[in-house]
């Protein structure tokens, strides 16, 4: 099997080179006065602007193959003007007026990787979906799968809900799902998006010089929207994959409302798939569900999984001067285990587990423009989050409940003024609140615990962002004031963000931003909720779990010229104030709390040329995490426990007319563990241990390949159909070692693997 698939990727990469050789021009783009005449001749339609309009406006040509109605929808998409058909014959163009106050953020680098990504003057990396080519390993445009090919962006345990941003742990992630704070972001207890790629359409990632209007995330920030402007035409898609089916419409009510729409529903309860059995293996195997077959003999058992997710927007133009968008989010994921075993005596036992893991989500936007030079908009939001599992061991009559859920709401006014053609001000204030309870019930013996915490929060900010008067240089310059009212605790954040354009090839960058974060996750034991989501949400206290603080800075140089981007970044990030209990520790620090730090200093390396057809990219990223707590390891500092020195990917994408296809390879080193001694003290009733965090496991290699073929199946109908293949080689990848006793006491080694070799199929149709 290895050596088949080891041939069908030599020959793909035999065709990619081969048409690398003979690719000589990349398609450039052109002025957008010049496509409207070609779509005049094309659709025989008469476009009216005022030519200021569409002034120094540049597009990558539109398919031939496109409906008109399509082609209107992508320039309403791309371009950010607003497109108005008002007959078969004429079609009107005018500025967007809410965003002719605000200038859309400049962008300095296109095509970033693939089509679909690229990079701002301010420092933000920004993915349209709807524009996504293909990348290795994904048919669908996932957008926590995306932002992993990004440097400096890695989840170590392969699930996107432990997303890694420069060696930080995932619940330092800020993500926002239209404004609202998300608790959950996968399905499948992490493996999938929780969010549909088919409605998203704008994703931004700030890993450093943040804008000040945001708080919380020390490591980054993921801001998530589905399209907010009114195209005045309807459109669906429907579809399906190995896991799940989904749907989406965007819905024309009138001329200034509109109505978008999405679900998605797994069917893993009714079909069992190779894709479903690989997924199902990578987050069950190892956990505390099949911990009893240890020192059991299973005689049955009975599973039923499910997720689904579904989104609404509602977008409605008040008037030229003001909008209202509303939001509303529900995501599920349920999990049933039922098992019949024996014991070393031969009694049966039996034991029925459910795991739930639930969100909801709401929000409201109001944007006004009050003049020219002035704009304001308010927001409102809810998220609740509730994870609950419950075992019953029927035979003993042992019951367990656990809890953890979140409830936060908030509101936030934000004010935008044009000072002068270089010069805006941006200010605002922010309020949230923020409930976590943590409820546990045993009976036999009987044990029952609640505790519920809030914080409230109020926030002031503010930044200017100047340009120089040739647009070489960019300046913003703000910062954020929070008042953190249970701790009674103050903090000043600056937030700093530079880039200069040095030639017309390089370009110089300088980020930097102070931060604060009132809730982070916490393992109490690693059987909590089964061992499957063992981390729960926990708010500052006075006490034994402080405010988290970070200091983060970073100096990056760019040339770009020509179809070849090289980039370099250098980053230093101090996260100050984390709990032992926050980094899930499997060695002699499991059950011990303490107060400390991580540092990472590290490097960001990328080099991506692009042809005619292809892109190519090599990154590579070196780096050095390290902990130093007060207590732990005598104070002396020692590995994260995400500490990886080396991460490398190299990826190749083809893609000619409808036909697109994705290779990549993915390398890193090995992360750290710790091993037992080799004499063990036999009076111990745990495990003696050497230095934390002093060995690493094997690197981690893994190679993905994708392709999507789109074609119109009959008039206003397209299809596309997709097909991928996860870890080709099946490369057997230990991603996490711990040790612990077994039945007889004997100390045992316990591996979690990575995913194994998993296909997925993709086929879907658009209206």
């Amino acid at each position: 099997m290895n050596k088949l698939l080891q041939r069908i990727v030599f020959y793909i990469i035999l065709v990619c080179s081969f048409n690398l050789v003979y690719s000589q021009n990349q398609e450039e783009q052109q002025s957008l006065a010049v496509i409207l005449t070609q779509l005049e001749n094309r659709y025989n339609v008469k476009f009216s602007f005022e030519p200021k309009t569409i002034e120094d406006i540049e597009i990558i040509p539109l398919k031939s193959d496109l409906t008109l109605n399509q082609a209107i929808d992508l320039l309403n998409t791309i371009t950010d003007l607003k497109f108005k058909i008002l007959s078969d014959r004429f079609i009107a163009i005018s500025v967007n007026p809410l965003k002719s106050v605000q200038e859309l953020e400049e962008v300095i680098v296109t095509n970033f990787l693939t089509k679909g990504i690229s990079k701002t003057i301010n420092g933000k990396v920004n993915v349209k979906t709807n524009q996504f080519n293909i990348l290795p390993g994904l048919i669908e445009p996932d957008v926590l799968q995306i932002v992993q090919n990004l440097p400096g962006i890695i989840s170590v345990d392969e699930r996107i809900s432990n997303l890694n941003i420069r060696g930080g742990t995932n619940d330092q992630n800020l993500v926002l799902y239209e404004g609202i704070r998300m608790y959950q972001t996968g399905h499948f207890f992490g493996l999938i998006s929780a969010f549909n790629p088919y409605l998203t359409q704008n994703i931004d990632i700030s890993k450093n010089g943040t804008s000040s209007k945001f708080g919380d995330g020390v490591s980054s920030i993921l801001a998530i929207n589905n399209s907010d402007y009114i195209n005045n035409t309807t459109k669906a898609g429907i579809g399906g994959n190995l896991l799940s089916v989904d749907g989406f419409a965007k819905i024309s009510l009138s001329e200034n409302k509109e109505l978008q729409l999405s679900a998605r529903r797994s069917y893993t309860d009714l079909i069992v798939s190779t894709t479903y059995d690989s997924y199902f293996d990578r987050i069950f195997t190892d956990s505390e569900l099949n911990s009893e077959n240890d020192i059991n003999t299973l005689l049955s058992l009975d599973e039923s999984f499910i997720f689904y997710d579904f989104n609404a927007k509602f977008l409605y133009d008040i008037d030229d001067s003001s909008n209202l968008r509303v939001n509303l989010l529900n995501i599920y994921n349920k999990l049933d285990y039922d098992q019949i075993f024996t014991n070393s005596q031969n009694d049966f036992q039996e034991s029925q587990s459910t795991i739930n893991q639930v969100s909801y989500g709401a929000s409201l936007t109001y944007s006004k423009i009050w003049s020219n030079d002035f704009q304001s908009s308010i927001q409102a939001y809810y998220s609740n989050y509730n994870l609950d599992a419950e075992n019953k061991d029927i035979t003993n009559a042992q019951f367990l409940t656990q809890e953890n859920k979140v409830e936060d709401y908030g509101i936030r006014l934000d004010l935008n003024k044009t000072i002068n053609s270089n010069t805006k001000f941006n200010s605002g204030y922010q309020f949230n609140e923020v409930g976590v309870t943590n409820f546990e019930d045993v009976t036999n013996p009987n044990f029952t615990s609640l505790i519920k915490e809030i914080i409230r929060t109020h926030a002031i900010f503010g930044e200017t962002e100047y340009y120089s008067n040739s647009r070489n240089t960019f300046l913003r310059l703000g910062a954020r004031i929070s008042y953190f009212e249970k701790l009674k605790e103050l903090r000043i954040e600056p937030r700093f963000s530079f880039n200069q354009k040095i030639s017309d090839a390089i370009r110089l960058e300088i980020l930097s931003e102070l931060k604060s974060q009132s809730i982070t996750q916490i393992i109490d034991l690693q059987q909590d909720f089964f061992g499957i989501e063992k981390r729960r949400w926990q708010l500052a206290n006075t006490s034994d779990v402080p405010l988290i603080r970070s200091q983060q800075a970073s100096l990056g140089l760019s040339y770009n010229k020509n179809q070849l981007l090289v980039s370099i970044e250098g980053y230093y990030k101090n996260i100050d104030n984390i709990t032992a209990s926050s980094q899930g520790f499997q060695n002699q620090f499991q059950f011990v709390n303490d107060i400390g730090a991580y540092t990472v200093k590290g490097i960001d390396f990328l080099v991506n040329k692009k042809f005619q057809d292809f892109s190519t990219w090599l990154s590579y990223t070196y780096s050095t995490n390290d902990y130093q707590f007060e207590e732990l390891n005598s104070g002396k500092a020692f590995a994260n426990t995400l500490d990886l020195r080396h991460v490398a990917n190299a990826s190749i994408t083809y893609n000619i007319k409808s036909l697109k296809v994705a290779l990549g390879f993915n390398w890193h080193s090995g992360r750290p563990y710790t091993k037992p001694l080799t004499n063990q003290n036999s009076d111990n009733a745990v495990i003696d241990y050497n230095s934390p965090n002093s060995s690493r496991l094997n690197d981690y290699f893994r190679t993905d390949i994708s392709a999507i073929y789109d074609f119109i199946l009959s008039r206003g109908i397209k299809a596309q159909v997709g097909a991928s293949l996860w870890n080709v080689f099946n490369q057997n990848n230990t991603i996490n070692r711990y040790y612990t006793f077994d039945a007889d006491d004997n100390i045992i080694q316990i591996d979690n693997r990575s995913l194994r070799f998993t296909p997925n199929f993709s086929f879907r149709l658009n209206f």
